[in-house]
């Protein structure tokens, strides 16, 4: 039994991922900034800011999913904001693996939480894939550095394999609910022009690509988590409200206006382009949830 160590646990996608280890026979526990908890799923404490980490936590550990970060779209883009959002992901994936040398620990794999952000937020029909370079925004920044924090691991030993995510489709949180719930009550509209993408993701693909990367030696580097289906954000919220039985009577809100509410957090709603799955699937997952109207109504309808 392969003992399997998440940060950022605690989060919707954590939670699901850890209940989907555990089922499948892995020994799976939490880092949390809460208390060290026992149960069938443990958790340890850890504060990365201050440099501790409950020292049960890493004994043992072969694989570690490294999700923790604050959510980029929970704070303004201020340039504190920015540091914090960087930092979160960065530092503490650097503190793993300074106190795993120190303690002597190597484990076999280290999987990183990533995002298609690393194209940077670009509106074109171009099609991007893992050889496509960043475009220097602060999404692809992020992203990079993200991502150079996780493949230092290799100085450990470890196979690393970096996830990078689009939008995460679920009831359990994250962007959904949020965008339902006006359409629910004939108040929503579609952010921006409409033309620009939304690569997307239904929740249990995306803990199957991560099992997959749990399982599979041959998988390394950087791959997309993205459905087949390339939706712009006009499609996405059409058919989102006809998997609601609703109306979209509100006209797209403008590029101008979003970006004087948001500042210039604006540009993930506002741009967005084509982001292909082909390396993953020729690695040999297959989707359960290929198009975005099979997602929706798994997800909306239970």
């Amino acid at each position: 039994m392969k003992n399997v160590l998440i940060t950022g646990g605690t989060g919707f996608i954590g939670r699901s991922l850890a209940k989907e280890l555990s089922n499948s026979g892995y020994s799976v526990s939490l880092l949390t900034r809460g208390e060290s908890r026992g149960g069938a799923i443990k958790s340890y404490h850890w504060d990365p800011e201050n440099s501790h980490i409950d020292p049960e936590a890493l004994k043992g550990v072969d694989i570690i999913i490294h999700l923790a970060g604050v959510n980029i779209s929970g704070v303004r883009w201020s340039r504190e904001g920015k540091r914090e959002i960087v930092e979160s992901r960065v530092k503490s994936a650097d503190f793993l693996r300074e106190r795993l040398k120190l303690e002597g620990t190597h484990p076999e794999l280290f999987i990183s939480a990533s995002a298609t952000g690393y194209y940077g937020a670009i509106r074109t029909d171009k099609i991007f894939d893992e050889s496509s370079e960043p475009s220097g925004d602060f999404l692809a920044e992020t992203c990079v550095r993200w991502e150079e924090s996780a493949l230092r691991f290799k100085e450990l030993g470890c196979r690393v394999v970096c996830i990078r995510t689009g939008i995460v489709l679920s009831s359990k949180g994250g962007a959904l609910p949020k965008m339902a719930l006006p359409v629910k009550y004939f108040a929503a509209a579609a952010p921006g022009p409409g033309t620009q993408y939304i690569p997307w993701i239904h929740i249990d693909d995306l803990t199957g690509i991560y099992k997959k990367a749990v399982a599979d030696p041959e998988m390394e580097g950087a791959y997309n988590a993205v459905a087949d289906e390339q939706v712009t954000m006009k499609e996405f919220y059409n058919t989102l409200s006809r998997s609601m039985n609703r109306k979209l009577y509100l006209p797209p809100v403008p590029p101008f206006i979003l970006k004087l509410v948001l500042g210039e957090m604006a540009l993930m709603l506002t741009e967005g382009s084509r982001v292909s799955n082909e390396k993953i699937r020729c690695a040999g997952y297959n989707f359960r949830y290929p198009v975005l109207d099979g997602a929706l109504s798994n997800i909306l309808k239970g």
